[in-house]
């Protein structure tokens, strides 16, 4: 497939204004969808401070409304990463960008910042799932791999056997380069986590934040690996700030 038809599907694309400042895109995690957002969008769409702001949310290939074709697609970081950057430049931006991701978004659109420097101003990364490579390599990984599975096999057991969730989870969440990318960000990025996140390795997070404190902060709320409420709230008070700016 050529690169330049390589789109994802837009669910999402609201502003109060039609002169934003500033433009926050959207993006889920593994075994999931835009739809993960909606409580979110909802919350901060409705937040006056907000008008300005223009909210964005794809779904990744492979998932909700986006393509899904195991003929053509191997679902990797430069597919993902290249039908992200088609799509966001179909939007016509002409404001300051900030990325949000979730889960396995995170890594997608730190990595798009790196592949596409200059163009992303701040990233929110929330439920950030950083493992360092002897974490991967450690066979108590696979435990905790395993009570992933069992999670999204009660959400949606389908999906575990597609070549898209597969696929994403090797190239992508389990590659090794997640961690150090991360520590060698330049442009800042706040880390969103719960207290009872049983899919992150909290223990990584103060030696990531020791590694690179010029551009990295993290904010801690209480809650599970989802999109809660207290951490769309947080979302709130950064793109707050980032307006005020």
């Amino acid at each position: 497939m050529n690169n330049a038809d390589l789109l994802l599907e837009k669910t999402f694309d609201y502003s109060a204004t039609k002169t934003p400042d500033l433009t926050a895109v959207f993006v889920h995690g593994i075994a999931s969808d835009s739809s993960s957002f909606a409580n979110a969008l909802d919350y901060l769409t409705k937040d006056e401070h907000l008008k300005k702001v223009r909210f964005v949310a794809f779904d990744l290939l492979g998932s909700g409304k986006s393509l899904s074709n195991d003929d053509l697609l191997e679902y990797t970081y430069a597919e993902q990463i290249t039908a992200l950057h088609n799509s966001i430049e179909k939007l016509g931006i002409n404001t300051p960008l900030v990325l949000v991701g979730h889960s396995m978004g995170t890594f997608i659109v730190t990595k798009y910042a790196e592949v596409y420097k200059g163009t992303v101003s701040r990233l929110i990364l929330v439920s950030p799932p950083i493992y360092t490579e002897k974490d991967l390599n450690n066979p108590a990984f696979d435990v905790a791999l395993k009570v992933f599975r069992d999670a999204v096999s009660v959400k949606d057991h389908n999906i575990l056997g597609t070549k898209a969730f597969n696929n994403s989870l090797e190239n992508i969440v389990k590659d090794k380069s997640n961690y150090d990318r991360l520590a060698n960000l330049d442009i800042d990025a706040t880390l969103i986590y719960g207290d009872m996140d049983k899919f992150i390795s909290v223990i990584n997070f103060p030696g990531i934040l020791k590694k690179n404190p010029d551009h990295l902060t993290a904010i801690k709320t209480i809650g599970h690996h989802g999109i809660s409420r207290e951490k769309y709230t947080k979302i709130a008070k950064i793109l707050g700030e980032l307006v005020d700016d």
